[in-house]
Parts: C-alpha cells; sequence; structure tokens
C-alpha cells in the first residue's frame, strides 16, 4: 500500500470519530465526515517527503563529525538543495502549493528579520563584568538571562550575555557552561511571556491573554529553572577553579556597558514585534496592499540592523570579536528547515486535527514537546493548539476565534465528560512548546547561533549527538519527566 492510500485509508477509518475539529458539528453525518477526512487526506503530501528534512537533519547531526570539511564549505547547498526539492514539488504537484510556500517564506523573512536585527544590534553591545566566574556568581548570571529572556526575548537574551558570560569564565569554561546557558537563556527562560518565544507570541496573536502564560506557567518555570541552576552550580562547584586568571585586587565587581546607544535599538525593535495587523486593528499589511512576502514589522527590523550596525561601537564589535557567521549560517540551514519541514507540518497538523478528540493532557505535552525539539516549534504549538480546541468543539480558524481561544484558556471551553478544564490542556502545549526547544540545536534558533559563537571563541562545544546524548536526554528529560508528573499526569 502507497503512503497515499495509507494516509486516505487511516482519515476514512478515523472520520466517524466527532471529536476532529473538522468534524466537531453533531449534525455531519457519517458519510459527510468520512468525505470531508478524505477530502483532506487529499491535499496532504506524501509520507516520502518528509526524507529530505531527515536527511538536513542527520547530515547536520553528522557533518561536522565525519566530513567537516565537506560541509563546513558546502552545507548551504546542502540545506538550499534538500529544500528545493520539497519546494518544487509544492508549487508543481500540490493544488495549494504556490500558497504554502509563500506563507512559508513569509515566516521565514520574519524569523530572519527578529533574529537577524536582534543579533546585529546585541553585537554593538559590549558587556564587561569585573568579576570570575564562580558557582555562585554563574548562577545569578543565568538567573539574570532567564528574566531577560522574557523582557527581549530568548534571542535578545542569549546575544548580550553569551559573549560576558564566556568572558568571565575564560579558563574554566567548559562544555557544561555552554550547554546550561542554552537551555535556561535561550529556551526555557523565554516561557513566561508572548515577548519570550515565538510560539507564545503566535498564541498571542490568536488571542491568548499577554499575561494568561505568567499568570499559569510562573510555577513551572520556576520549579525548572531552580531546578537547571542548582544542577548547574554543582557540575560549576565540581570543575574548580580552572586556570582562571584571578581577579585584579582593585576590581569591585563593577559592571561597564560599551555601545548603550543599541539599547534604544533594542527596544525599537521589542516595540515592531508588535506592529501586526492581529495586535493593532487596521495597521496596514503590505502583504495585503503589495503582495510582498514581509510587513512594515521586517522592514522595521531590517533597518534598524542596517542603522544600527553602520553606526555601532568599533570597540565594542571588536570587544565581541563580532563577525556575521553565526548569522550566516542560522541563514542557510534555516531555510532548508523551513523548506523541509512543511510536509511533516502538514502531516503532523492532520494527526493532531483527526486524532484530537483521543488525547489526553499528557499527549499533548508530550507530543508537542517532541516534535518542538526536531522541528520549528511555533507552527507546532499551532498545530496542537487547533487540535486542542477541536477537542472542545471550538474552531482556531472561526469568525470568532480570539473569543473562543480566550474562553479557551480561561478554562471556560466546552467542557468534555470525565475531562480537565480547558486551560490545562494550553498550559501543556505552552511549556511544552518552549521548554523541549532545548533538546536539540535546531529546536530554537539561538542554539545554533550561541553554539557558533562559543565554537568561533574556540570554547569546548559538544557537537548535536553529544549534546543530546550527554546534556539533554540525561538531564532535561529527568526534569521534563518530573514536570509532567507533577502537573499534567492526570
Amino acid at each position: 500500500m502507497s503512503a497515499k492510500s495509507m494516509i486516505l485509508a487511516v482519515a476514512g477509518a478515523v472520520a466517524i470519530v466527532p471529536s476532529a475539529p473538522l468534524l466537531a458539528s453533531e449534525h455531519h453525518s457519517g458519510a459527510a465526515a468520512t468525505e470531508a477526512a478524505v477530502a483532506m487526506a487529499h491535499h496532504l503530501p506524501p509520507l516520502w517527503l518528509v526524507a529530505p528534512f531527515v536527511v538536513l537533519l542527520l547530515m547536520i547531526a553528522t557533518g561536522p563529525l565525519f566530513y567537516h570539511r565537506f560541509w563546513e564549505h558546502h552545507y548551504p547547498k546542502a540545506a538550499m538543495g534538500l529544500g528545493a526539492v520539497v519546494a518544487l514539488y509544492y508549487g508543481f504537484m500540490m493544488d495549494h502549493g504556490t500558497h504554502t510556500l509563500l506563507h512559508t517564506l513569509e515566516e521565514y523573512i520574519s524569523f530572519m528579520a527578529l533574529i537577524a536585527s536582534l543579533f546585529i544590534v546585541s553585537g554593538g553591545i559590549l558587556i564587561h563584568i569585573e568579576r570570575r566566574g564562580t558557582p555562585l556568581v554563574n548562577g545569578a548570571l543565568l538567573m539574570f538571562g532567564a528574566v531577560l529572556a522574557d523582557i527581549i526575548g530568548t534571542t535578545g537574551a542569549s546575544m548580550l550575555l553569551i559573549r560576558p558570560y564566556m568572558r568571565i569564565n575564560e579558563g574554566r569554561l567548559r562544555a557544561f557552561h555552554i550547554v546550561f546557558f542554552i537551555f535556561i537563556v535561550s529556551n526555557i527562560g523565554g516561557g513566561l511571556t508572548p515577548i519570550g518565544d515565538p510560539p507564545l507570541f503566535l498564541g498571542f496573536l490568536k488571542g491568548v491573554p499577554f499575561f494568561w502564560v505568567i499568570s499559569k506557567v510562573w510555577l513551572p518555570w520556576i520549579a525548572v529553572i531552580a531546578t537547571l541552576i542548582v544542577i548547574f552550580m554543582l557540575l560549576d562547584w565540581k570543575a574548580g577553579k580552572g586556570e582562571v586568571t584571578p581577579a585584579p585586587k582593585s576590581s569591585d565587581g563593577a559592571i561597564t556597558i560599551t555601545g548603550t546607544k543599541n539599547f534604544a535599538w533594542l527596544a525599537v525593535i521589542i516595540v515592531a514585534v508588535f506592529l501586526d495587523p492581529a495586535v493593532i486593528s487596521g495597521f496596514p499589511s503590505l502583504q495585503e496592499m503589495l503582495g510582498v512576502p514581509f510587513g512594515i514589522r521586517e522592514v522595521i527590523m531590517f533597518s534598524v540592523a542596517f542603522v544600527a550596525y553602520k553606526n555601532a561601537d568599533g570597540d565594542a564589535l571588536k570587544g565581541n570579536e563580532f563577525n556575521f557567521e553565526p548569522i550566516k549560517e542560522v541563514a542557510f540551514l534555516f531555510v532548508g528547515i523551513f523548506a523541509t519541514m512543511i510536509p511533516a507540518l502538514e502531516l503532523i497538523g492532520s494527526y493532531a486535527a483527526i486524532h484530537a478528540g483521543e488525547f489526553s493532557v499528557s499527549r499533548f505535552y508530550w507530543m508537542t514537546g517532541a516534535l518542538s525539539g526536531v522541528l520549528d516549534n511555533a507552527p507546532t504549538y499551532l498545530n496542537f493548539l487547533a487540535g486542542a480546541l477541536g477537542k472542545f468543539g471550538l474552531d482556531i480558524n472561526s469568525a470568532d476565534a480570539v473569543l473562543q481561544i480566550r474562553a479557551f484558556a480561561a478554562g471556560t471551553g466546552s467542557p468534555v465528560p470525565g475531562d480537565v478544564t480547558s486551560d490545562v490542556y494550553l498550559v501543556a502545549i505552552s511549556i511544552a512548546a518552549v521548554f523541549f526547544g532545548a533538546m536539540t540545536y535546531i529546536g530554537n534558533a539561538p542554539n545554533f547561533m550561541v553554539k557558533n559563537i562559543a565554537a568561533q571563541a574556540e570554547a569546548d562545544v559538544p557537537d548535536f549527538v553529544e549534546y543530546i546524548w550527554k546534556y539533554s536526554i540525561p538531564i532535561l528529560l529527568p526534569v521534563f519527566l518530573v514536570l509532567w508528573l507533577l502537573f499534567f499526569n492526570f
């Protein structure tokens, strides 16, 4: 049986289950529901089209290890070539392919506008801390970074703090220092506000109230952050002082900042994040007006990046050893990732829609988390949010979707007999999408950027496989398991 036939068979078999968002209405007959599910399956890509995404992941994991020279010179060709396979199939073989590709291009440009602008602007800010790294100092810096991530985003906090963090630990920097920075500052720290991480911002655009996240997630956030910082400090204490140069006797722990004018540019970027028609009613959309794959927000961000770099403090750029290689690698690899993951996301979205009625809170938590570690966590979040809404007879694309999602977040969604309130589902999806992004280097864009900056500084940085096998599985998974047992194991 072919992959397409299998998808059609599954769709037809489950179509009689009235829990799917598409089939939620009691007025649909079994035959009509089956027809709707089969129609959905006809618009799905073949299963084999996920292969380019799998190949790209394998190359990202194995390239730096087994064919480093080839990978270093040809990774842009590999990423864009594999992405082109999917793009060509969608462009010529899928009914909705052109629209899907255009939408993905819009997401990629928006993604790169934010990432690149924060990277360039923060590169012009040099922070010098007159202290040497100790378990207590490092733990305090990671805690500060976690809070800062909720104010300027995980990318902004990561780019601002990674260099001073490495400098104060010069001579004693170990691989776990970089890994825990990625865990805490580049991912989990941004779990309290829509500014913190892209999935939460998409939820905000769809109708989740801005302060809902912090009101529901603060306790799990504190528990996980505190646990990871304690584990880190124990490892840091065990690592000892290394060969670190003692701090000057005159040092009083002062913090000096060069390039402070760039903080104003950071503020402009954060404000620009909200310049969206979905946030400000009546705000102009360049996509609708001109048919271009970007909006005013992206224009502002790219403009800020250009102006900030041209007017950056030379001493700050030199002190940070600033160059464009990290953002170049992110740009090429993620254009391949964005393109190749299109069929995977569509198949996952269809599965979540059809099977949502069977999903418990636990299944939403683990499936959202597992996929957020290897896929873009923003669309993964939206797919499972849509599935959770469907479980309660709600539709994320309905005319009154904002009101529905607000009710869902408030726990007043249509009850399912024997089930918990709807807000717990949203809590599980929100936490999983953000926290599990720390499981791999590709789980969140700042992960790759921090890795590249550390590698350029000749720090000990684990490769893709070592990061997962030695750190995320033995450290993060047990923490996430305990989190599930305490909050979602109903």
